[in-house]
């Protein structure tokens, strides 16, 4: 009998896992991905779109053309995860697996600022992407606050790139000495684990002219005086506030009994859960590297391996590491890369890739490498 394999998300987790146990497996293997989207866009396209350098269109990569053998894309909506049956309802159908993995990961509550959604705007959904896109055309200046509203968030490189991107912005419209901008971030510097890249993100903000305010996150926003409120009372007036919304998990996830804290915990060896065949990636775990993308990659990876070793019985892999590499845009044309190793010393290790022109092109490799690898045969 084929192994069957029921993968929920399909994210960098789940396209990772996906192609390497149809790659490994093919002809052995019954693999459903379930995802309620149509459509996958690497993440950092965002801010293409956002700032109207690619249209919507172009970054999408459609489900329906993934052509693996042994996977089968299902577009569905997920209602109930049983862990201990590996039984999964979705709105069209229930599948049972030998192996479930959930890599469902986070969603954004926007309600848990108060006034957030009246009064502010979110760049982490793509529907706040495509909200912007109409929103900043108009931005005729003023004061900009690039605030995160609560830990943890994807991507942490993220706000820093939002407030460079956003320099480049109005800067190319005239508007900028006209214009503040100030980051608003939790951690004491950009990226913790990398002294170095956070060193020279915070000398492409004083070089910018761009506020940073570590250690603070955004509690709420006062609609009517057009005011950020942070955590200790600090009050940040806004003519255009650019938003981190809290994260959580989905609330399928929740109801699944599975979480703890809000989170889906795995074993940081091999990322199974608590329960027998059920393995967890990505954003959706509490297993202790950033949300991002690479990391979810990273994971499922671990979980392929895993699953691969017990279908042959065969020598389980060595611990999962935890590293990955993430690109960050500077504006002006350059891009860099931070490179974090989470899981192999006693504590994470970031090292920092400068600024580049030729970094472009490797980004754009990631992704190309990537939709071909996870889209094709």
């Amino acid at each position: 009998m084929k192994l069957r394999v029921v993968v929920l998300g399909a994210g960098f987790g789940g396209l990772e896992l996906a192609s390497i146990l149809s790659a490994k497996i093919g002809d052995q293997l019954d693999l459903i991905l379930i995802d309620k989207n149509d459509s996958f866009f690497f993440g950092f396209s965002k801010f293409d779109v956002m700032f109207g350098k690619k249209t919507p269109e172009a970054v999408r990569l459609p489900y329906s053309s993934i052509d693996k053998p042994g996977v089968r894309f299902r577009q569905e909506n997920v209602l109930t995860i049983d862990p201990v049956s590996k039984r999964v309802i979705t709105d069209k159908e229930h599948y049972e697996a030998d192996v479930l993995v959930i890599a469902l990961g986070a969603n954004y509550d926007v309600t848990a600022t108060p006034g957030l959604r009246e009064g502010g705007n979110e760049f982490y959904s793509f529907d706040g992407v495509l909200a912007l896109r109409e929103v900043l055309p108009a931005f005729a200046g003023g004061k900009v606050v690039v605030g995160v509203c609560a830990i943890p968030f994807k991507c942490p490189p993220a706000p820093s790139e939002c407030a460079l991107l956003m320099h480049d912005f109005i800067t190319e419209r005239g508007l900028r000495e006209r214009s503040e901008i100030t980051l608003v971030m939790p951690f004491g510097v950009p990226i913790p684990p990398s002294p170095s890249t956070s060193k020279a993100l915070i000398a492409a903000f004083k070089e910018r002219n761009i506020k940073f305010i570590p250690e603070a996150v955004v509690r709420s926003i006062d609609p009517a005086r057009r005011i950020a409120i942070l955590d200790e009372g600090q009050e940040l007036p806004f003519d255009l506030f650019l938003g981190i919304p809290k994260h959580v998990a989905p609330d399928v996830v929740l109801q699944s009994g599975m979480t703890m804290n809000g989170w889906i915990p795995v074993d940081p060896v091999n990322l199974k859960t608590k329960f027998p065949g059920v393995y967890a990636a990505g954003d959706v775990t509490s297993v202790g590297t950033p949300k991002a993308g690479v990391f979810a990659e990273g994971s499922a990876r671990m979980i392929a391996a895993s699953i691969l070793a017990e279908y042959f019985q065969g020598e389980m892999p060595a611990p999962y590491k935890g590293d990955g590499s993430c690109y960050i845009e500077f504006g002006g044309g350059r891009v860099g890369r931070v490179d974090v190793d989470f899981f192999s010393g006693p504590k994470p290790v970031g090292t920092y890739v400068e600024a580049s022109a030729a970094m472009v092109k490797d980004k754009e490799e990631f992704g190309t490498v990537r939709a071909a690898r996870w889209f094709c045969r």
